[in-house]
């Protein structure tokens, strides 16, 4: 546990300390698009931050080779190799699009080919569990397809749910913890060194996102782009793919028994391919809420609109911080409700657990206007809009008031003041 603390502390180290020269080069390298109608923010911002969560990718993996029991996942497997293989790729297509905007089509065979050079080194489904007929293989055919298939779905789940600053980082990282919590029980608790990989690609995916949050935080000093929706997207693919299609179920003993046992038992088998839909599943639900909103009113389905679930949040009066910590509790509520359940799949407790949290996530969406204050003796540890009033005087500047109806305008990069418009200006105090 140690060896994956300290590779998931540098991990984050150097994804932080990168962001900044990152954010500077994308700057310079004119990497800020204009604001769209559709966007939240309202100040042009840089992208690219995908490059230095990708160099904190390849800082995790050369740590763990030469530490001491994680080197014999380099020496036992090529996964983490076929990770590399895959991630350069994707990362390279995904800064191209940062700064050029390629087409949608042309990024959509880039993830097939990074996914394709993960399956040729190794990286691949070899068999999947069935409910009552055990483990079945696969033929090479069905298992590089349903690995492309995974791959480009949880890619573009990532990539669909990065609307909000610090929205994809954070909700990715959960879904991680949880894996990882999954991935490092089946090594540890059932003694299989093929879950080693998975728990190794959890750990540096952790890294990442907690690396780059910070400087993702509302407001946003610099964007993740497709250069890193993409890449921690294939990431959470590759874990997945990795403890679902190496680990054999027959190691873990678990057809035995009663046939009511076999499934109780057979419930963590299905976490790894349950897992990555923790992350699908808000995203999926807004693709299909667009679909029908945009269908009914006689519109494409692919015609962009300010209809998502973030921009929902964002109407009915919750601010963007609140909007961000919302998703993160149902993001949190699913994946560890399914991490919950696979240990103890027989206990009626977690399942009441899940519906009273998931009561307190309903009254927390109709409570927008609703600010927790902390106790007084708390208050010189927390922001001052969670202070009581009067209990420090915080200097206040003047916001001159906006028309909900009027119509935004584009703001131009390199005004000054805006974030992203000067590599050292001012962070906005905007709120």
């Amino acid at each position: 546990m140690r060896e994956y603390l300290l590779t998931l502390c540098i991990t984050a180290a150097v994804t932080y300390l990168l962001t900044g020269p990152v954010r500077k080069f994308a700057i310079v390298a004119g990497a800020m698009p204009d604001i769209r109608a559709r966007d939240v923010h309202r100040e042009p911002t840089p992208r690219l931050g995908g490059i230095a969560m990708f160099f904190g990718l390849c800082a995790g993996l050369l740590v763990a080779d030469h530490l001491t029991n994680l080197s014999e996942v380099f020496e036992k497997s090529n996964e983490p190799r076929a990770l590399l293989s895959g991630a350069a790729l994707i990362w390279l297509i995904g800064v191209l699009d940062d700064k050029f905007e390629i087409d949608a089509l042309i990024k959509l065979g880039g993830q097939m080919i990074a996914a394709g050079v993960m399956v040729v080194q190794g990286l691949t489904i070899l068999w999947i569990p069935l409910p009552g007929v055990g483990t079945v293989a696969l033929t090479q055919w069905q298992g590089t397809l349903l690995t492309v298939a995974l791959v480009v779905i949880t890619i573009n789940a990532v990539n669909f749910v990065d609307g909000l600053d610090g929205l994809a980082a954070g909700m990715v990282c959960i879904a991680a913890a949880a894996f990882f919590m999954y991935a490092y029980r089946i090594w540890y608790s059932y003694g299989i060194e093929a879950a080693a990989p998975a728990s190794l690609f959890a750990a540096i995916l952790m890294g990442m996102c907690l690396g780059f949050l910070p400087h993702n935080m509302h407001p946003a000093r610099i964007f993740m782009g497709d250069s890193g929706s993409m890449l921690i997207g294939l990431v959470l693919a590759a874990g997945a793919i990795s403890v679902t299609g190496q680990v054999d179920p027959d190691v873990m003993k678990l057809f035995s028994g009663s046939e009511r046992n076999t499934v109780h038992q057979m419930v963590p088998v299905y976490i790894p391919l349950l897992m990555p839909l923790t992350i699908i599943a808000i995203p999926a639900a807004d693709l299909i809420l667009a679909i029908v909103r945009r269908t009914w009113r006689g519109q494409s389905p692919f015609a962009a609109d300010r209809g998502h679930l973030h921009h929902r949040l964002l109407e009915i009066g919750h601010s963007h911080s609140r909007a961000v910590l919302i998703m993160y509790f149902w993001s949190a509520l699913i994946a560890f409700g399914a991490l919950t359940y696979s240990v103890n799949s027989a206990s009626m407790w977690i399942v009441l657990g899940v519906v009273v949290l998931s009561a307190v996530g309903l009254v927390l969406l109709l409570l927008p206007r609703f600010t927790p204050r902390a106790p007084r003796w708390a208050e010189r540890f927390v922001p001052p809009r969670y202070r009581r009033r009067g209990a420090v005087a915080v200097e206040a500047e003047p916001v001159p008031a906006v028309d909900a109806d009027e119509e935004r305008v584009p703001v131009a990069a390199g005004v000054s003041g805006v974030n992203g418009a000067t590599a050292v200006g001012p962070r906005s105090r905007a709120r």
